[in-house]
């Protein structure tokens, strides 16, 4: 480790680590190029899910490369005449060309006669960029022509697919942007320097750009795709983790200054103190996030790839290209505030130091405090309600929702998107009677049949992907059970969302626990103790709880938002336990370096007066970065960004500034438990009474400058 530091922070070799990085980047981005995502988020379920085995069955009927597109015509108000159903009938004309096998059925008018439905067939088209121009290209047909005052949606699978894929249209570049500016803001106010913030935003910048291609490497390599929510959220996380990383090795740096002249002295020793904590750090979030992987939906695992690549790419420029950029410059980079040689310890006179030791003198009830603080913000959690239908998943409602809308108005609001019963051919008669006794059902239609199946058509009186479509396919499927053979399956979209949503809640039953147990071994290496990370965990959970539950009452009251996505829940946990322990791996290791010198109590007081800017910067500037999801208008990444930056700041500002210590305050040595700390809290009381305290954030004395040798 000495070595390693050494080399990266001398003045000859210095610059090699420095060039290495550029070329490293460089011939990276040449050898793979740079591609923004355009491809359509996958469904993700596996063969075994019940819809994807109607699925198979059903493309014995259907070209399996045919889609197809909802146009739905109609008034503001009033019927359509006849001379408006001329004109839409001559659009299915003209949409001939672009339809598949050249042919769209003519429309389908609702009894009251406020509406028409034309349904255009179409191949599947993976890549977003033709989905959107040839769904611009059939909005332009379809409304050509028209009488006036007739609107036109495009709505249905494709509908919804172009819609989606445009709310992450130049997304990386809106995110890129103002999560820069977000950094870029806060880290001027964090360092007070019109020069300094340049470095690590530029360090940070080129991880983001490195780690985007080298996570599309290692996804094309297993055959896993990520759209661009997943590189969005990629990009949240490397920002975000990366400047982490910079805040707590500059902090470490700028210490180092006052006590060595030499900079690059001062920079090896920082590198030392600041490395096992930000390697820890940095190997919780990269393997939380990669327990995505043993998750049966390819998008988690396509985020947990992702995600866990980019936490790797940010950590290794953090600790081999930033601290080889920082020392090129000398000290005038601090300007106007530059950390002189020999200056007065400003540790010892940190709020945060005082702060800690207000807390050592009553922990007990500051712990029962802070604990009955969180459940309090818990308490929004029995309010919360999990799930969004396919319209409510966006937060200004686009063409799709719209058209969707207008459909449920004037047909059945499942007569979009029916759902796909397959039965054995000789079942069909008594299936068809059973389903229409099943409660939600309109209507059932029997559909194409070989000699061995046969697909029924079932219209449900509920909006797509809702609560109660989802209720009535669970109910379809029970009824099959006793019907026929008993061998019918449900496919369809709302039996996919069905199967999405159990397959989400199977995963995060999988994937939290295993977190859990991942963090708990990394602390466990880290501290070489077992109380403390469980303590530590349980912290973290809790602020987890309180942050969904204030989340709950924000998404229902602010926003006006029905519920919380499927994925919110599993994702906000990821980010929050990985990223929110991270502040109490930075105190702690802190306080496990005093603690030979001051004892524990006085070592957890040294380490928060230490540590206590640099993570509160850390913690908002983080919970800002979160906070940059919600440009984008995905209910379900603003409520991802909402809940985690929420999250984070109950973590930064109480979690680790008051209940970790007084829990440390609490169990004393007992806290290294089983480790005995090498010097115990009665021993450095010992120590204090006879004036040996020294380095203790509350004596007048400084902490005296170590003797260093000349620039």
């Amino acid at each position: 480790m000495i070595a390693l530091t050494r080399f990266i922070t001398a003045a000859k070799t210095s610059w090699i680590v420095l060039v290495a990085g550029i070329a490293a980047t460089v011939a990276l981005f040449v050898a793979a190029g740079y591609q923004t995502a355009d491809a359509a988020p996958p469904v993700g379920l596996p063969e075994s899910a019940e819809s994807v085995q109607a699925a198979a069955l059903l493309e014995q009927f259907a070209d399996d490369e045919s889609t197809s597109g909802l146009l739905v015509f109609g008034r503001e108000s009033g019927d359509l005449s006849d001379d408006d159903l001329a004109a839409i009938t001559e659009r299915t004309t003209e949409l001939a060309d672009l339809a598949l096998d050249g042919f769209v059925p003519p429309p389908t008018v609702s009894d009251d006669g406020t509406t028409a439905l034309v349904v255009v067939p179409l191949e599947i088209e993976d890549r977003v960029s033709v989905q959107a121009e040839r769904a611009d290209e059939i909005r332009t047909i379809a409304a050509d022509g028209l009488p006036d005052g007739i609107i036109v949606w495009f709505t249905g699978a494709e509908g919804f697919a172009v819609d989606i894929a445009a709310v992450f249209e130049g997304a990386n570049f809106v995110l890129l942007s103002i999560t820069a500016l977000v950094v870029a803001l806060l880290l001027i106010i964090t360092y007070r320097s019109p020069v300094l913030w340049i470095v690590p935003l530029a360090v940070v910048g080129v991880a983001d750009f490195i780690a985007g291609i080298a996570a599309r490497l290692v996804a094309e390599s297993l055959d896993i795709t990520l759209d661009g929510s997943v590189t969005g959220i990629l990009s949240v996380l490397v920002f975000g983790a990366g400047t982490n990383y910079a805040l707590l090795l500059i902090a470490r740096y700028r210490d180092e200054l006052r006590l060595h002249l030499d900079r690059r002295e001062a920079m090896a020793i920082a590198l030392r103190g600041a490395g096992p904590a930000i390697i820890a750090s940095g190997s919780t979030v990269a393997l939380a996030l990669a327990t995505l992987l043993f998750g049966e939906l390819s998008g988690n695992r396509s985020l947990g790839l992702a995600g866990a690549v980019g936490i790797v790419v940010a950590m290794a420029y953090a600790l081999l290209v930033l601290p080889a950029a920082l020392v090129v410059f000398g000290r005038w980079i601090f300007w106007p505030i530059v950390p002189k040689y020999g200056s007065p310890d400003a540790i010892s006179r940190s709020p945060w130091g005082k702060l800690g030791r207000a807390v050592s003198k009553k922990p007990v009830l500051v712990a029962i405090v802070g604990f009955v603080v969180l459940g309090a913000m818990a308490t929004g959690l029995t309010t919360l309600n999990v799930g969004l239908s396919q319209n409510d998943r966006f937060i200004v409602k686009p063409e799709a929702v719209l058209g969707q809308e207008r459909l449920a108005e004037a047909f059945s609001a499942g007569s979009s998107a029916p759902a796909t019963v397959v039965v054995p051919a000789g079942d069909v008669d008594e299936v068809l009677d059973g389903l229409l006794d099943v409660d939600g059902v309109d209507d059932a239609v029997p559909g194409p049949a070989n000699d061995d199946i046969a697909q029924i058509n079932v219209v449900l009186d509920a909006d797509p992907e809702s609560e109660r479509a989802f209720e009535i396919v669970a109910e379809l499927r029970l009824a099959l059970d006793d019907l026929g053979d008993g061998t019918g399956l449900v496919g369809g979209i709302d039996a996919e969302g069905l199967d999405l949503r159990d397959a989400q809640q199977r995963d995060q039953s999988l994937v939290i626990p295993l977190i859990l147990v991942l963090v708990f071994i990394v602390l466990v290496v880290l501290l070489r103790a077992l109380l403390a990370p469980v303590l530590l965990l349980i912290a973290v959970v809790a602020s987890y709880f309180s942050a969904v539950g204030i989340g709950s009452i924000i998404f229902a009251t602010v926003f006006g938002f029905p519920g919380v996505d499927t994925t919110v829940l599993l994702f906000s946990f990821l980010f929050l336990v990985a990223l929110g322990v991270d502040y109490s791996i930075f105190l702690v290791t802190r306080a496990k370096e005093e603690v030979p010198l001051l004892g524990t109590s006085e070592g957890m007081i040294r380490a928060l007066a230490a540590t206590g800017g640099v993570i509160t910067s850390a913690g908002i500037l983080l919970a800002a970065v979160f906070a940059v999801l919600g440009v984008l208008p995905l209910i379900a990444l603003t409520q991802i960004g909402v809940i985690v930056c929420i999250g984070v700041l109950i973590d930064t500002l109480l979690v680790r500034t008051v209940i970790v210590p007084a829990l440390t305050f609490i169990a004393k040595d007992r806290f290294w438990w089983p480790r005995r700390p090498e010097l115990t809290d009665a021993e450095a009381a010992a120590r204090g009474a006879n004036g040996q305290a020294e380095r203790m954030p509350d004596e007048a004395t400084e902490r005296m400058p170590e003797p260093a040798p000349a620039a």
